[in-house]
């Protein structure tokens, strides 16, 4: 294949730090003692994304950073200050696009009008905001820090920082919630009129600890009535789903995640983070950081490495792409994955005629059935 392109490069950074481990979170993040080092950690961010320009440098070429996503744990525990000196020195080892976007994940329980405004004048650009639900019952079950109060105070602060975006995440099937519960959760922050809002249903993962003491959570009748009205009440207040669980006003996409959903590449920093990095020869890189803080402080930062084979290159595409609800190019997979489409035909017909998806002149096209058959669908592009 001669028509291989770079995608757009992405930055993600992992901040592992909470105030307190939620019982459902299986993300990398440990809870506070003491005072968090956050000078230091910042310095090993700095040396790490040093080393992975040199590595990867034949991968990055000469892209500019499309976004930064600073995750965790609880990025909104490092001050302004810090946030600035990290993005700062950043743009001076890669230079940043124009319009570049910068999100910082924060949580309602540590929101001040003054430190959202500092991290609007350290270049963030988009903030995204734990809610999960405005009922302060649910939110003690979830073992948030917040309450409700504290998350509408937070979206005000939100409002009033210049910020070009930002987002509100709400979660429904929660412990013993019912319909009503969830449905009004999702009026309050359609309220709140935020121009991005993810909302997505609680599962029980393996190793937190609603695995080992699992609460009552709606049966699946309960949950799709959740879900139908939900949407509902999402597109008629002017919301699009453009992701499985994701809901933007027209233009407020999150770039982001629209270039990991896209089979993008991105640069990852810090504690347990993960990425990938396509090359022009048509190597395709994963890697990933080590995961606990002591080792990462230590400055073992690279953890795992490994090439994507062709083989597995038809499902991470497609597991990727069909998340989101827009059409597929089909030149995009040959662009992206250096595979001829004739790689998919048996594949592609398969899912064709079953309807989960729809072949539309140069595009794929999931289908709502293929939505819900969703794991089905992507099964059938695992290597054979």
């Amino acid at each position: 294949m001669n028509n291989l392109i770079l995608p757009p490069l992405s930055l993600y950074i992992h901040i592992p730090w909470c105030v307190q481990k939620c019982p459902y979170c299986d993300f990398n993040s440990h809870a506070q003692k003491g005072i968090i080092p956050e000078a230091e950690y910042i310095a090993h961010l700095l040396k790490d994304l040093s080393q992975d320009l040199i590595r990867y440098k034949d991968g990055i070429c000469s892209r500019k950073l499309h976004s930064i996503f600073i995750g965790g744990g609880t990025p909104s525990l490092f001050s302004a200050d810090n946030i600035a000196l990290l993005l700062n020195e950043i743009n001076r080892l890669i230079p940043f696009e124009e319009d570049i976007e910068v999100t910082l994940e924060t949580n309602p329980g540590t929101a001040e009008a003054e430190r959202f405004k500092g991290y609007v004048n350290a270049g963030v650009t988009r903030i995204s905001m734990g809610i999960q639900s405005f009922s302060d019952d649910k939110l003690k079950r979830l073992g948030r820090i917040h309450n409700a109060e504290e998350a509408k105070r937070a979206v005000q602060f939100a409002k009033d920082s210049n910020l070009n975006s930002f987002n509100l995440d709400l979660m429904h099937g929660l412990p013993n919630q019912t319909l009503d519960e969830a449905l009004d959760d999702l009026k309050q922050a359609i309220e709140l009129n935020p121009p991005h809002l993810s909302w997505y249903q609680l599962t029980i993962e393996p190793n937190t600890m609603f695995a080992y003491r699992p609460p009552k959570l709606p049966n699946e009748d309960d949950l799709w009535d959740i879900f139908e009205q939900g949407h509902k009440l999402l597109t008629e207040a002017g919301y699009q789903q453009y992701e499985t669980s994701a809901y933007a006003k027209p233009n407020f996409q999150c770039k982001h995640n629209l270039n990991y959903w896209r089979f993008g590449d991105y640069l990852a920093i810090g504690c347990g983070a993960h990425g990938k990095i396509s090359f022009e020869d048509g190597k395709i890189i994963r890697f990933s950081k080590t995961k606990h803080p002591k080792g990462y402080l230590r400055g073992e930062y690279l953890y795992q490495e490994n090439n994507v084979d062709n083989s597995d290159r038809p499902f991470e595409f497609f597991m990727n792409r069909f998340r989101l609800l827009e059409a597929v190019p089909k030149i995009e997979f040959e662009q992206l994955t250096h595979l001829p489409i004739e790689t998919v035909k048996s594949e592609i017909n398969w899912a064709i005629q079953r309807d989960y998806i729809q072949d539309i002149a140069n595009t794929w096209q999931i289908t709502e059935k293929g939505k819900l058959f969703l794991n089905e669908l992507l099964t059938e592009f695992l290597p054979k």
